[in-house]
């Protein structure tokens, strides 16, 4: 007689089907597989983390997306987005850690990458300023968390406040207070120590240069006389990383 796979001959001398302990085996194992899927699913969709709050907006400011959604005073600022100002507009937000940073006219700053030390500081952000006039000023978090980029310059942070500007074949880097360390992407760098030190990268024919000044040839001042509240300081006492609290967003559960 050729027994079934699924069929096994008891001791009694009968058979008995396993076929059914199979099946409950196999969605045994199978449910926490699904269950994380589903779960990294979500996170991909839904889990956004809050970094900060948008405190001053003036005419078109918006997240770009798969699509532009306008961003209002009081809105959250959501890592891994770019945030983009028109023409005579203007923005300024609060990071988590109390960081200000104020974007003037047609301007544009992705945040690559934010990792939370805790709810109000960071252990590692990375913003990069694409285009446009911007001031950077530092919260509580250590110095050396500060990672900024312009397309021909990399910012070491040692405080305070960094006016910044980033035009086609050229990146304009003004100490305001503190100290800094400019880069070109070639790690040739100059120092900023005194407020007024100016670092200047140009880039001509594929060939990038660096230079300082002491007297800057552009600073963010003008904007701020545009609308006072661009360059006041804020403290963000109120901040919370996560917004989706259904999924862990550090990605543990899905691998990352």
């Amino acid at each position: 007689m050729i027994i079934s796979p699924h069929r096994k001959r008891a001791r009694s001398g009968t058979i008995r089907d396993t076929s059914i302990g199979c099946e409950m085996n196999l969605r045994f194992w199978l449910f926490p597989t699904l269950l994380s899927a589903a779960l990294c699913v979500a996170s991909g969709a839904q889990a956004q983390t809050r970094v900060g709050e948008a405190v001053v907006i003036q005419n078109e400011v918006v997240r770009v997306a798969a699509t532009a959604t306008p961003i209002n005073v009081g809105d959250s600022m959501l890592r891994d987005e770019t945030v983009r100002t028109g023409a005579d507009s203007a923005a300024r937000f609060v990071m988590a850690d109390s960081t200000n940073l104020s974007l003037g006219p047609s301007a544009t700053l992705k945040l690559d990458r934010t990792v939370f030390n805790d709810e109000h500081s960071y252990r590692d952000v990375a913003i990069r300023m694409t285009t446009g006039a911007f001031r950077f000023v530092t919260g509580h978090s250590e110095k050396a968390a500060y990672k900024i980029t312009t397309p021909l310059a990399t910012i070491g942070v040692r405080g305070t406040t960094l006016d910044i500007l980033s035009q086609r074949g050229r990146s304009v880097v003004v100490l305001q207070d503190g100290a800094a360390s400019v880069c070109t992407l070639s790690f040739q760098c100059v120092q900023l120590t005194q407020p007024g030190d100016t670092a200047i990268i140009t880039s001509t024919g594929g060939k990038v240069s660096i230079s300082k000044a002491n007297t800057p040839p552009w600073t963010f001042a003008a904007t701020c006389a545009a609308n006072a509240g661009l360059c006041s300081v804020s403290q963000y006492a109120d901040a919370s990383p996560t917004v989706t609290p259904a999924v862990n967003d550090d990605g543990m559960l899905c691998g990352r």
